[in-house]
């Protein structure tokens, strides 16, 4: 089998080879994630810093340890979300008391949502940062050099409960 020429343009001059097809737009990183073109990690996603070799893993955060009736294990509870807080703004928590079958079935639903298709998801895209649902990435190009690997979903559950109400599971 042989390659087949390319397309040209034919003007009055010369025939010219047409360019290739522009990009697809992308709107949200799942969509990059599961694009078949996709063989590396666009330039615009890789944030590097300069690194100490320490291997210093991301804190964890005890929390049965807030309800001890020992007040020294409180207070390391309380000490260990200082230091988490302060020195690597996000933590990981254990022993937080959610069952791990619902953390489950909300990963589950959440999913739903963001296999949902493009036309559905800009409804839930406000201008403003305190909507109590906001859905979104971080295409921003006119502010960002480098973008997060994410797509995200914010709802407000407290003291109102928010929910999008697609996908119906969700609700």
């Amino acid at each position: 089998m042989t390659a087949s020429p390319p397309l040209l343009r034919h003007n009055s001059a010369a025939a010219t080879p047409l360019p290739p097809p522009p990009p697809p737009i992308l709107t949200c990183v799942k969509k990059l994630a599961e694009s078949p073109e996709l063989n590396s990690i666009p330039s615009n996603y890789a944030y590097n810093t300069e690194t100490t070799g320490s291997n210093e893993s991301i804190p964890t955060v005890d929390l049965s340890l807030l309800t001890s009736q020992n007040p020294n294990l409180k207070s390391k509870a309380i000490k260990d979300l200082e230091i988490a807080c302060q020195d690597w703004g996000f933590f990981m928590v254990v022993n937080h008391g959610i069952p791990e079958e619902l953390m489950k079935g909300m990963l589950e639903v959440v999913n739903e949502f963001f296999d949902l298709s493009e036309e559905e998801k800009p409804e839930f895209q406000p201008k403003n940062v305190l909507e109590p649902i906001r859905y979104g990435t971080s295409f921003n190009t006119e502010k960002e050099k480098v973008f997060c690997w994410r797509d995200f979903l914010k709802v407000f559950v407290h003291p109102q409960f928010h929910c999008p109400n697609k996908p119906e599971s969700l609700r």
